[in-house]
């Protein structure tokens, strides 16, 4: 009896990066549609579906769940900032919710069987490059001009500067994809272990990658969306402190 292929398990590892969905022509130049910009739309516009569902109808006095689940939300989001940049910085908060809302969901994905988009440095990096000039703007208001290319004159400053937003993409990036990486080879080697006893079927392949899973685009997706947000709001109030 032939055992069906998506039971057999695979018998090597194939780690890359994002697979072309299409691609276009513009003006000879190639785009490459991947994977990882159609789930980013997705999540787009699913993240954007739910905000205008929770703030549809909304009453002075909430009376409807979605009004105070959606309060409650921003509620947690000004206390956040509040707490770590100070209450002139509220403006900043649409930024870092949906800063927070694309890592967490971008990362969960992966639990219903597509690629995180946090796994692609593409992605962290485009978060990053954007947390950057706004840091840029925020030290060009504080200091002017003048004041700001006055600190290129040490050296030093210019690499402090181009590191943040490489050490803030890299950071979330090598998590989750280390993360993807670890669970890839756990199953691989489950899977050659059962083979090397002789079952049909890799029976230990059931439950460990699954947990491993969880773990990493669970907690250690949270936990590097919150460290994200928290750099993020960091860099941008000290930049806004300088004298």
């Amino acid at each position: 009896m032939k055992v069906p292929e998506f039971l057999s398990g695979s018998h090597e590892v194939q780690i890359g990066g994002p697979k072309i969905v299409f691609h276009f022509d513009v003006f000879g130049i190639r785009i490459n549609v991947t994977e990882t910009i159609i789930i980013s739309w997705a999540i787009l516009i699913a993240l954007t579906l739910l905000v205008l569902f929770l703030t549809h109808n909304m009453q002075k006095k909430p009376v409807k769940k979605r009004q105070i689940i959606a309060e409650y939300l921003v509620g947690m989001v000004d206390n956040l900032i509040k707490n770590t940049m100070g209450k002139k910085f509220k403006s900043f908060g649409p930024y870092i919710a949906a800063l927070f809302a694309s890592s967490i969901f971008g990362s969960l994905v992966s639990l219903a069987g597509l690629r995180s988009v946090t796994a692609d440095y593409s992605t962290t990096l485009c978060w990053a490059l954007m947390t950057f000039i706004m840091i840029e703007t925020a030290k060009i208001k504080t200091s002017g001009i003048g004041g700001y290319l006055k600190q290129f004159i040490n050296p030093l400053n210019i690499v402090s500067e181009v590191s943040t937003p490489v050490s803030m993409s890299f950071r979330h990036f090598g998590n989750v994809a280390g993360g993807m990486i670890i669970t890839s080879l756990v199953y691989f080697a489950l899977t050659g272990l059962s083979n090397a006893i002789g079952l049909a079927v890799p029976v230990f392949t059931v439950g460990i990658p699954a947990v491993l899973s969880l773990y990493f685009d669970l907690f250690s997706g949270f936990m590097q969306a919150f460290i994200f947000i928290m750099l993020t709001m960091i860099y941008i109030e000290s930049a806004c402190s300088t004298e």
